[in-house]
């Protein structure tokens, strides 16, 4: 039997993905309803703007006091999609102590302060759900959070930021260069006028921070995270990586080490095998790949990004959080029992693909060989190509601890024979 007395929801932000959440609960009303067992009513947005036209919402419902909406008592439900670490962590908490459950698309917040929210949901017996703030549209944190939480995730890896996905996919298709494709995304709206915070990582680097935590149930922070973006990714790599039958992604890779003890978090472009599934995600579209002990490997592939698509995600949460308004039940917390340590990026273990430009005469590759022993780096294959005194060579290692292959490099660099490192990237999906 359907309750009669509407459940409450306040917007806090209207912009692309809140003026889409306002949208489908108004024209999806009678559906929303009717999952539930109750109507859901939108009592009050909260903008920066107020004098902004906003169709479909009436102007009695608009307010700049978002501390005074969070307070009101009567609120069952809130939406945060504002964005950034404050307000949104003091409305967020101050929400939880008027006794309405949170639904949130923030992943910075998350990322960097997640573990007060939890604290303050717990603490006022209400809910926090989040499946926006990683990966859009696609259903993630909760198959993680809930279907997975019975296995053991060994390693999270994925393409989770759409904009440098359709940069570095127009660069492997088209031949373009790094700046060339940055405009192109630009242009098509993929990226913003200030585009830092994706194509140098922060953005993917957040997400990873949050996807390591929920797998490896351990608080990882963002600063945890080891971050390197992708604006050096040059034609030639793309050259390289084709040679190898690889092509070049950023990838967030959250990993538990081998003998169980720590977990790592990283975001980095990297070369990936052609037959691996992330390869042939295309355009701005998001994937990630999840290997657990029990289900084997996982791939969750759609949109990452854009007002439907994220409002989406919002949408499933707020049933979620409905539902469990009305039975007087909470949905699953924190889970950090493990407090397992987060390695640093110089003990994880990985691959190397190095370009060097050095002298073309004898002995240049026994010396860098030398370089590589010394270190304890074994190499994988080795590609030469010389002309008029100059010459190229590539090197694939074997994995090794990327501290290791980070001081071979920097000892190559004082040989006389090597006159540069023209490129280096690491090797994944292997």
């Amino acid at each position: 039997m359907m309750r009669t007395r509407p459940l409450k929801v306040a917007l806090l932000g209207c912009g692309v993905v809140g003026s889409e959440v306002a949208r489908i609960m108004t024209t999806h009303a009678d559906d929303l309803a009717a999952r539930i067992g109750a109507p859901v009513e939108l009592a009050g947005v909260a903008v920066r703007r107020p004098d902004k036209v906003r169709e479909g919402i009436p102007a009695e419902l608009i307010t700049t006091d978002a501390t005074a909406l969070v307070k009101r008592g009567d609120i069952d439900v809130i939406v945060e999609v504002i964005g950034g670490v404050e307000p949104a962590r003091t409305l967020i908490t101050t929400a939880f102590e008027h006794g309405a459950s949170v639904v949130s698309a923030n992943k910075a917040l998350l990322a960097q302060d997640g573990a007060t929210l939890y604290a303050a949901a717990e603490q006022h017996g209400q809910d926090l759900y989040y499946e926006a703030a990683v990966a859009g549209a696609i259903p993630l944190i909760r198959p993680l959070r809930e279907s997975l939480a019975g296995d053991k995730i060994n390693r999270v890896m994925g393409i989770v930021n759409g904009t440098t996905n359709f940069i570095l996919d127009k660069m492997d298709t088209s031949g373009a260069g790094y700046s060339e494709a940055l405009d192109e995304a630009t242009a098509l709206g993929y990226a913003e006028a200030d585009p830092t915070a994706d194509v140098e990582g922060f953005d993917a680097a957040a997400k990873a921070a949050i996807l390591a935590g929920i797998a490896f149930h351990t608080r990882v922070r963002l600063d945890d995270v080891y971050r390197e973006g992708m604006t050096e990714v040059t034609a030639a790599d793309f050259a390289s990586a084709k040679q190898m039958g690889c092509t070049i992604k950023l990838l967030a890779i959250c990993e538990r080490a081998a003998d169980g003890g720590s977990v790592t978090a990283r975001v980095h472009p990297a070369m990936i095998p052609l037959s691996h599934p992330l390869a042939s995600v295309r355009e701005a579209y998001n994937a990630v790949f999840v290997e657990a002990d029990a289900a084997g490997q996982l791939m969750f592939y759609g949109p990452g990004a854009g007002g439907a698509p994220t409002a989406s995600a919002v949408l499933g949460d707020l049933v979620a959080v409905c539902r469990n308004k009305l039975n007087g039940a909470n949905g699953p917390g924190e889970s950090a029992y493990t407090q397992l340590p987060v390695s640093s990026m110089g003990e994880v273990v990985t691959r190397y693909h190095i370009s060097l430009d050095v002298a073309d005469k004898p002995g240049v590759l026994a010396q860098v060989a030398t370089v590589f022993a010394e270190h304890g780096v074994s190499i994988d294959t080795v590609r030469q190509q010389g002309k008029d005194g100059e010459a190229s060579l590539v090197v694939v290692t074997h994995r090794a601890p990327d501290a290791a292959l980070s001081g071979t490099v920097e000892a190559l660099r004082k040989l006389d024979t090597v006159r540069g490192v023209a490129s280096i990237m690491r090797v994944e999906g292997e």
